[in-house]
């Protein structure tokens, strides 16, 4: 089986009139030892059922193929998503029954809609929703048990992040509801057609069991969200409009063994998970007040260049 190098690639996008979009993160892997070490890195079984986001021409599927039972490739752009198969079919024609393309957005996706129960995510993330893709995916995919995902430097720093760093922060929190979250190693510009401005960098994820709580994970996220909305202020401030009051706010907190004059920084997962367990019932009109997801780095990012998304 032969691996699309920067000839293949370029030829393949004149072929199709491709010309990468910003809008979609389209930034294609022109190099086969980047794409052999993203499948190495990952630790990959026989009997694992891959789900890649965004395989665009189709150089990392040719090389997670050959190690896994079977490819879910999620491709938004429909000339992207029909022309896989083709590609497929010509660089490795005895593995193309290993591969099932949906054409459809990631953001969306859900169990039923892939026709297979994925266990490894694997992917070039499209750098500008890397994050709220990979929390949406491993939310709705219990089945994912591990992932190697690639996205720009800087989110992958955050993503890793332990508590007490600058750069720790929401994308840190919630994913580490799902994962043991690491830093897997770095990944230069000149690997990617056309080059990206900025660098990129491995992320490894192991799927755990989330903190023990009551409170549901929705609740957790939202206090994470508020603590971080005004990141300067302490735990007592900024959670003040989550829980109500500064007052109930305090409540909550002490209640938790956590500081009130702490900041959110300073706490791990767990910790949030005990606040969220004691915010207090708030008083809401059901007719106007609906309570709604507060995830909002789950929405697409603004479409600035190799947005963090966030």
């Amino acid at each position: 089986m032969s691996l699309l190098g920067p000839v293949e690639v370029r030829t393949l996008a004149k072929k199709l009139n491709i010309r990468p979009t910003k809008k979609l993160g389209q930034n294609f892997v022109i190099d086969g030892g980047t794409v052999r070490r993203i499948v190495r890195t990952a630790e990959l079984s026989p009997d694992d059922v891959a789900i890649e986001v965004g395989p665009g021409l189709g150089s990392l599927t040719l090389a997670l193929l050959p190690e896994v039972a079977r490819v879910v490739a999620v491709e938004i752009d429909p000339v992207l998503a029909a022309q896989l198969p083709l590609t497929v079919a010509e660089h490795a024609p005895e593995l193309a029954d290993r591969l099932t393309v949906l054409h459809a957005d990631a953001l969306r996706v859900r169990p039923a809609d892939l026709g297979a129960e994925p266990t490894a995510l694997v992917a070039n993330l499209p750098y500008n929703v890397s994050v709220p893709v990979l929390l949406h995916l491993l939310e709705a995919l219990p089945s994912l048990r591990r992932g190697l995902v690639m996205v720009q430097s800087e989110v992958a720093d955050r993503l890793a992040a332990a508590p007490g760093s600058k750069i720790y922060g929401i994308p840190s929190l919630k994913a580490a509801w799902y994962a043991d979250v690491r830093r897997a190693g770095p990944v230069g510009r000149n690997v990617f057609w056309p080059a990206p401005n900025v660098d990129s960098g491995l992320v490894s994820l192991v799927r755990r069991d989330p903190p023990e709580t009551s409170a549901p994970r929705t609740e957790v996220f939202a206090a994470i969200d508020a603590a971080f909305a005004q990141r300067r202020k302490t735990l007592r401030a900024a959670l003040a409009s989550w829980a109500g009051t500064a007052a109930a706010a305090e409540a909550a907190l002490v209640k938790a063994g956590i500081d009130p004059s702490k900041r959110g920084e300073q706490l791990g997962i767990e910790d949030f998970a005990r606040i969220a367990e004691h915010r207090p019932p708030l008083e809401t009109d059901p007719e106007t007040d609906l309570e709604t997801d507060s995830e909002t780095d789950l929405e697409p990012a603004p479409e600035t260049d190799r947005e963090t998304g966030l």
